[in-house]
């Protein structure tokens, strides 16, 4: 059987990267590298999703909810925005997550996109069985979107240069990568990828 591509990138927006509210260290340098990704799946025909943080100013997930973290990609805030440099195709999709007060939104697969479709039965409706991953942060909302589109059936790809991680205590980054992996995630990198993929004919 013939696997149809897809690529999600997860959460590139300005309050994850440098000078934003949540910065991950290096967190931009996964832009570059996540264009080119985009760039070759769409050029094999696969969809390309974007997810987003897009958290009410208040909710559980802030600290002064109660949450563990800073309030960061608020609704219609410039945090919430893409990086600036971050260039899916045209006809990439959205999915929103975390935009409820009781919602804390780590993985993709709990959003929805525009219409309110799940990231499961998009993926599934565009007859995507292999899911590219990468975005931030590695041991947070990019570890439980590979562990839920492994739990969904996806053959999931991690992507290893396009992915920077938080380490809020040390070996953080480190569990969250052995449990992908565990968890049936393999890897790839822009040197590896069209192996795993092909490339145009």
């Amino acid at each position: 059987m013939i696997k149809t591509t897809g690529l999600l990138i997860v959460d590139v927006q300005n309050d994850f990267c440098p000078g934003g509210a949540l910065a991950v260290e290096d967190g931009d340098r996964v832009v570059p590298v996540l264009n080119e990704y985009a760039r070759r799946v769409a050029a094999l025909g696969g969809p390309v999703f974007t997810s987003r943080d897009w958290h009410p100013p208040q909710t559980r997930h802030f600290r002064s909810g109660g949450g563990p973290w800073p309030a960061h990609c608020v609704q219609d805030t410039e945090g919430a925005a893409f990086h600036p440099d971050l260039a899916p195709p045209a006809g990439s999709t959205v999915i929103t997550k975390g935009d409820n007060a009781l919602d804390d939104g780590y993985s993709a697969f709990d959003g929805h996109d525009d219409a309110g479709v799940d990231l499961t039965s998009a993926l599934q409706a565009n007859g995507v069985s292999r899911l590219l991953v990468g975005g931030l942060a590695t041991d947070y909302c990019v570890h439980a979107s590979v562990l839920d589109a492994r739990n969904n059936g996806f053959d999931t790809v991690l992507l290893l240069d396009a992915i920077r991680g938080i380490d809020v205590e040390e070996g953080d980054v480190a569990r969250a990568m052995d449990e992908m992996l565990r968890a049936g995630a393999t890897t790839a990198t822009l040197d590896t990828v069209d192996s795993v993929i092909g490339t145009p004919a």
